[in-house]
C-alpha cells in the first residue's frame, strides 16, 4: 500500500514538473512575442557592441565561449546538468540514459553551434573565419 502511494506521489510530481515547464515556456514565448520592442532595443545594442570589437577578439571570444560551455573535458558537469534537467521534467534517475546523453549531446551541440557560427561569420566578416581557423588549429 505504501509502495503504491509513493508511486502515485512520484507520478503527481512528474505531472506538476512537466506542467510547470510548459507554463514557463508559454510565458517566455508570450513575452518574446509581446515584448518585441524591448528585445529589439537589446538586440540593436548587442549588435552595435559586437560590430565594434576587432576580428581577433571576436574569434577569441567564440572559441572561449564554445570551449567553456560545450567543452568535452567536463563530463561531470554535463552529467550534473543533464541529470538536473532530467529530474526537472520528473523522470526517474537513470544512469544509462544520462551517460548516453553525456556522450552524445555535447558533440551534437558543438557541431551545430560551430556550423551556425561558420555560416554567420561567412556573412559578416570573411577575415574573421581565417582568424578563427588559425586560432582553432
Amino acid at each position: 500500500m505504501i509502495e503504491i502511494k509513493m508511486h502515485n506521489e512520484d507520478r503527481i510530481h512528474m505531472i506538476l514538473h512537466f506542467s510547470t515547464n510548459i507554463i514557463s515556456f508559454g510565458i517566455l514565448n508570450g513575452y518574446s512575442i509581446l515584448g518585441n520592442e524591448e528585445l529589439l532595443i537589446l538586440n540593436s545594442w548587442l549588435q552595435e557592441f559586437l560590430y565594434n570589437l576587432s576580428d581577433t577578439i571576436k574569434a577569441f571570444s567564440i572559441l572561449l565561449l564554445t570551449d567553456l560551455c560545450i567543452g568535452f573535458h567536463l563530463p561531470h558537469g554535463w552529467e550534473l546538468m543533464i541529470g538536473l534537467v532530467y529530474k526537472d521534467f520528473g523522470f526517474a534517475h537513470n544512469d544509462q540514459i544520462i551517460s548516453g546523453l553525456v556522450s552524445t549531446f555535447p558533440v551534437i551541440l558543438d557541431t551545430i553551434l560551430k556550423y551556425l557560427i561558420f555560416c554567420y561569420l561567412n556573412r559578416v566578416s570573411p577575415s574573421l573565419i581565417v582568424i578563427y581557423h588559425s586560432m582553432n588549429d
